[in-house]
């Protein structure tokens, strides 16, 4: 049996169904019980667990083959990240008691990155994680290609994608969040020691201009990408309603200067098989 964290995400979610596509048991580790009811239809355990409880965490984690961690994104994180400090402390008791098999762990690109940014989040993760008891992979994945869902409404209604990613023609790494589920799941069956890192994007790098070009694809309707001036990000993300938007901006500079990247130091570095075309048409389908 593999406990899955996050299973009602879109990572979690495609890590749950390609175990259980592949014969494997699931335990579905939830919040909110009613939300587990779905797994349980389905023929998962449904363990009910805070991501700041450590108890019911190790009971979750407890007599597993595999357990899959997810930290919940927090996109406006307290100034000293108290939140995610607060979960990697319960993790890593919860890991410690339970013991389980063995353990994959959602990084990102950019853990490795020492300047402050939103991702440093992760990379205390990782830190948090290291030398657990148990064999431990962390998946560092590459920037969400489902971060576009902020951008189907003004693709649709106005014809342009405004973004921060820039100059509008600099590819990045992206991945899928559905790749992401499916190479977590390879992960937690295979057999390895100590700890591990693997890297993980598509086969192929995005810009905005790309992804604008895969919206007009997908709408059947010219798509333009437009930059968002950097002195206009702080005033953007507080109107969204953030109150520490440093730390994103930060991240969003990672990026656009090269310091957020795959050092392609990592041997482990694997290609997921989604494209940005397949990625987009899935975020405006009704």
């Amino acid at each position: 049996m593999y406990a899955i964290t996050a299973i009602t995400g879109r990572v979690g979610g495609a890590l749950a169904r390609t175990l259980i596509d592949r014969g494997h048991a699931v335990r579905a580790v939830v919040r909110d019980a009613a939300k587990g009811e779905a797994w349980a239809a389905r023929g998962c355990a449904v363990a009910h667990a805070d991501a700041s409880d450590a108890d019911a965490l190790a009971a979750a984690f407890t007599d597993v083959a595999g357990a899959f961690l997810l930290l919940r994104p927090m996109f406006d994180p307290a100034p000293d990240f108290a939140e995610a400090r607060g979960a990697i402390a319960a993790f890593r008791e919860a890991v410690v008691r339970a013991r389980p098999a063995r353990l994959v762990v959602l990084s990102t690109i950019g853990a490795d990155a020492e300047r402050p940014n939103l991702l440093n989040a992760l990379r205390f993760l990782e830190q948090g994680l290291a030398a657990v008891p148990v064999p431990v992979t962390f998946l560092r994945a590459a920037w969400f290609m489902e971060n576009a869902e902020w951008d189907v409404a003004p693709a649709r209604d106005e014809g342009v994608i405004r973004s921060c990613l820039q100059p509008l023609d600099r590819k990045v790494a992206m991945v899928s969040a559905g790749d992401v589920g499916r190479v977590a799941a390879d992960l937690l069956l295979e057999d390895w020691q100590g700890e591990r890192i693997v890297e993980l994007e598509a086969a192929a790098r995005v810009s905005p201009h790309d992804i604008a070009a895969a919206f007009a694809r997908a709408l059947g309707r010219p798509v333009r990408a437009e930059a968002v001036p950097r002195e206009q990000w702080e005033a953007m993300f507080r109107a969204q309603g953030m109150r520490n938007p440093g730390p994103r901006m930060q991240m969003l500079d990672g990026f656009n200067q090269g310091w957020i990247d795959f050092t392609g130091a990592n041997e482990d570095h694997r290609k997921g098989r989604t494209t940005i075309d397949e990625a987009i048409a899935a975020l405006v389908r009704p």
